[in-house]
């Protein structure tokens, strides 16, 4: 029997304006645009380059910062931390205003430009300027994440439900199949110098990072110019009061209608978890490999590469299972792989190992992003208006997740080493999935409810 979420049958007059090729397109080429992001300055160079670049005067790893001594990897690990953390605080809030006023798409474009200028300043970034790297790593992802809540609330405005799981998926693949090609022309700079006038390995990383920022500014004027600009709601008219007051307002409204949506509420207890998994998998994968295997620098972006490549199949057959056995369940399933991946992780020791080990990521790790995002939109209020308000808590669930991950990750590998940080995220996964196969499954399940 399919799962509540896969089976429910768009209702006839749901279909308006939605499923415009234009838009359909535009809106998957954010994901081309930004994700560009996600791989260099997050997964593949700037890693490494903060790796190499953030240490101390005899070249350790032991770095001063605010005060504290602190290794390279765990710094690395707690910018993340409070970057996801002040988004997840913030994101709601703005997620409300955007709905009362009608500003959504003024509020994605406010966190790109964030985003990308401070990839821009990256490239001052040295071993003199530590906490210029450090800051400007952390606004960047602000920007990177700020920018996502706003984009992702545009799935269910402009496409019907049985749209959701292969636009999703078409979504991350062209973040895929862009970042790739971005990375194979910064990874050629690295190996072939000589092509580009013997550059250094430190300019072509710095050189990496300028190439982010204006890749995400420019491809993402597409979805900019093609996004509806704005949603005029009657209840906006009605309300005295300015866009901060009414957005808590919006903020309160959404929170009320939650209390009737269990299923929704469940998917986000569920996503909550296996999503720290994910997430601090991602963000530390990198990391581990030059801290723990000691593995050569490009070695590790070929490895990153790879995880690219095999993300793209992997999102697409898990949208194609999802139709077959339901979005719950094929979530399930990639969450039994994560815990194996994790088990994994604690005893590899080669780099053939651990290639092996990021082709498994890859392959899960576009499924369950893909099926996440439109799982959620399905769980959705029928023709709500308050979209992003609603992908704000999904957006805080997936952002604060993000930051208790990465903090108890970078805490435990202070205190103890990273390979015992692995096994905690075998714990993480099993949580997930518990709460995930509390969501009833059955082949017609209603659980678009609308607050009385």
């Amino acid at each position: 029997m399919k799962d509540l979420v896969s089976s429910k049958i768009p209702p006839p007059g749901d279909r308006g304006q939605k499923n415009t090729p234009s838009i359909l397109n535009a809106w998957c080429m954010y994901d081309w645009a930004n994700s560009v992001h996600s791989l260099v300055i997050v997964s593949a160079i700037f890693p490494i380059y903060f790796s190499n670049t953030a240490v101390n005067a005899t070249g350790g790893p032991d770095v001063v910062f605010l005060g504290m001594t602190v290794k390279n990897s765990a710094l690395f690990s707690f910018a993340v931390s409070f970057a996801f953390l002040f988004i997840a605080l913030v994101n709601p809030v703005l997620g409300a205003i955007a709905d009362y006023s009608g500003r959504k798409k003024l509020f994605m474009k406010f966190f790109v430009y964030l985003g990308a200028f401070a990839c821009l300043t990256l490239y001052f970034f040295d071993r003199d300027n530590l906490y210029l790297g450090v800051i400007a790593f952390t606004i960047s992802l602000i920007g990177w994440c700020g920018s996502i809540v706003f984009y992702n609330a545009y799935l269910p405005e402009i496409a019907t439900e049985d749209r959701f799981d292969k636009l999703s998926a078409r979504g991350f693949t062209m973040g895929y199949i862009g970042s790739v090609l971005l990375l194979i022309f910064n990874l050629l700079m690295l190996l072939k110098p000589e092509w580009f006038g013997g550059i250094d390995t430190a300019t072509a990383c710095k050189v990496s990072f300028l190439m982010v920022g204006v890749w995400w500014i420019g491809f993402a004027q597409i979805p900019f110019h093609f996004l509806p600009d704005a949603v005029s709601f009657s209840h906006n008219e009605s309300r005295a009061g300015g866009w901060l007051w009414n957005g808590f307002r919006e903020l309160k409204k959404v929170l009320e209608e939650l209390k009737d949506l269990p299923a929704t509420k469940r998917f986000l207890m569920a996503f909550f978890f296996y999503n720290m998994g994910v997430q601090t998998v991602m963000y530390i994968g990198t990391i581990f490999g030059s801290q723990e295997l000691k593995l050569p620098d490009n070695a590790l972006i070929v490895t990153i590469l790879i995880l690219q490549l095999v993300a793209i199949l992997g999102a697409y057959l898990f949208a194609v299972l999802s139709g077959k056995i339901g979005n719950t369940s094929t979530i399930a399933i990639t969450l039994g792989i994560w815990m194996c991946i994790c088990v994994g992780a604690y005893f590899v020791n080669t780099e053939t190992q651990f290639y092996a080990l990021a082709a498994g990521i890859g392959f899960v790790m576009g499924g369950v992003q893909s099926l996440s995002r439109s799982t959620y939109a399905k769980l959705l209020p029928e023709n709500t208006p308050d979209t992003a308000s609603y992908f704000s808590f999904y957006d805080a669930c997936d952002k604060f997740s993000t930051f208790l991950g990465t903090s108890i990750f970078g805490v435990i590998t202070q205190v103890s080493g990273m390979r015992n940080s692995v096994l905690f995220l075998v714990v993480i996964f099993a949580i997930g999935l518990f709460f995930l196969r509390q969501i009833p499954s059955q082949k017609i399940y209603r659980t678009r409810l609308t607050a009385s």
